[in-house]
């Protein structure tokens, strides 16, 4: 008997799919962006609203998403469904985006967070502890074990879907139950100050502090458009947070009864942590006070907008008032499971997308195989070593304001590809079909729309560089198309 050629193997069920994007969404910005947003928005009402409504975003995404899994239940998701509604070039734009920045910039950034909690255990992982330094070029001990989580996770996954399945289970579940014990407990203590009432105070007078070229802080108080301005940039904290719920739809063909399962995990996965977002929120609410003095030296003067001393560590400080002297040893240990489970998702999902666009001609050749082990090996290398690149380069910071960025870009693209369809493909096979449609739909990309133009004014160093990279992918497609008809 001769052996057969690898195919996908339909593996994964409908908890495997709510854990991996659950997982894949919680990362380490619950535990820090909190701080930058009461900053920008100064207020307990505005922060809930930021949070609230990165919710009920996502969760319309996820609804309107369910749509075009149950259509096409296929390898490499997103991408699928953008090329069926847009065509190949925007198609891959996409692929070209999650490439360099999207999937491989949030990998490094994530590993990177997780030896930076790490440090905590072992000071040897340190940022400072330096091993070679050329001009601008730093490379420290804590770099090279970020890579080294990477090729790990990479390799593990290259011997099956089984294994990343079981390290998603294991850690998201783990990390779900340690953040709910966190957040209920925290609330319980919290509530037996005065901390929450105090910052029930002026619930929506929104101010925004802004740091002088000496080091002064300012407040300016926020109404009418400045505040929505305010709103629509501090929102890419929380969306970074919220983001690659998307990742599920990339494994669509190791789903079993996709048309079923991909739709439910989205919603699953994202009510899930959108309400956990939530809930930490006000745990954190009742915990500490919203506002805070930078230069206090107590973690209640500190606040929630100076939480760590400006280190916007507010996870911890939270902690803190819960658990005193033994609070940065647990969370260190909280966000070093939930990055490894980060990571984890990251890398199973991500190769399904070169996969996918290896099979249409728009990426290494190699990649359109499979192992022997039936997954996208090759995929899952080419992965790893730019992601590994991205480490060493020290810019992973700026990657994930392009890539929040970016994502936004595409989810809108995505849905609209509904109208589309609909319009185009009317008795097309639709086993699911998005709810609230059209408004549901619209809606979102009306919001999407509106927060992409805010962050262009707002943030234009940034949002402008994310522009460039999708726009960059334009003559590499052209230079594929041109090398593969040669």
């Amino acid at each position: 008997m001769s052996d057969s050629t690898p195919e996908l193997k339909r593996s994964l069920g409908l908890l495997d799919g709510a854990m991996l994007v659950a997982g894949s969404m919680i990362g380490s910005g619950i535990f820090i962006v909190s701080a930058d947003c009461a900053r920008m928005v100064g207020s307990t009402g505005w922060l809930l609203v930021l949070w609230l409504l990165t919710g009920l975003i996502t969760v319309m995404a996820a609804l309107s998403y369910g749509e075009l899994a149950g259509m096409m239940p296929k390898a490499g998701g997103q991408f699928i469904y953008i090329e069926r509604a847009w065509g190949q070039l925007p198609a891959f734009l996409y692929g070209w985006t999650v490439f360099t920045v999207i999937q491989t910039g949030v990998i490094a950034a994530v590993a990177v967070a997780f030896v930076k909690y790490a440090a905590h255990f072992f000071p040897f992982l340190s940022p400072e502890n330096i091993l070679f330094a050329a001009g601008r070029v730093k490379i420290s001990f804590g770099q090279l074990v970020a890579i080294g989580i990477i090729a790990f996770l990479t390799w593990l996954n290259s011997q099956g879907v089984r294994n990343g399945k079981i390290v998603q289970l294991v850690f998201t579940s783990t990390k779900l139950l340690a953040l709910l014990a966190l957040i209920v407990v925290g609330i319980v203590v919290g509530l037996r100050s005065d901390v929450f009432s105090q910052n029930m105070n002026g619930f929506w007078d929104a101010s925004q502090l802004t740091k002088t070229d000496d080091g002064t802080w300012i407040s300016t108080p926020l109404a009418g458009l400045a505040l929505i301005m305010a709103l629509g940039t501090a929102i890419i904290g929380p969306l970074f947070s919220s983001d690659s719920w998307n990742n599920v739809t990339f494994i669509a063909g190791e789903m079993k009864n996709p048309r079923r399962n991909i739709g439910l995990s989205l919603l699953l996965g994202t009510s899930v942590v959108t309400g956990l977002y939530l809930l930490a929120n006000i745990a954190y609410l009742t915990l500490l006070p919203l506002k805070g003095d930078p230069t206090a030296t107590d973690i209640l003067g500190q606040g929630i907008q100076f939480a760590g001393g400006g280190s916007d560590r507010v996870g911890t400080a939270a902690a803190s008032m819960i658990f005193g002297d033994m609070s940065a040893a647990l969370m260190a240990g909280l966000v070093m499971i939930s990055t490894f489970g980060c990571v984890n998702g990251l890398v199973l999902s991500g190769a399904r997308v070169y996969y996918a666009m290896a099979q249409e001609g728009l990426f290494f050749k190699k990649a359109a195989t499979l192992n022997q082990q039936s997954v996208p090996g090759y995929a899952l290398f080419i992965q790893a070593v730019w992601a590994s690149v991205l480490c060493l380069s020290g810019s992973y910071g700026d990657l994930l304001d392009y890539a929040t960025f970016a994502s936004l870009i595409f989810y809108a693209v995505t849905i609209a590809g509904i109208f589309i369809l609909r319009r185009r493909e009317p008795d097309a096979e639709r086993p699911y079909r998005a709810v609230g449609y059209p408004i549901v739909p619209m809606l979102y990309i009306l919001l999407a729309v509106a927060i992409c133009v805010i962050l262009l004014i707002t943030k234009p160093q940034n949002t402008w560089a994310g522009v460039f990279i999708v726009l960059l992918g334009v003559p590499v497609y052209y230079w594929q198309k041109r090398r593969k008809s040669a």
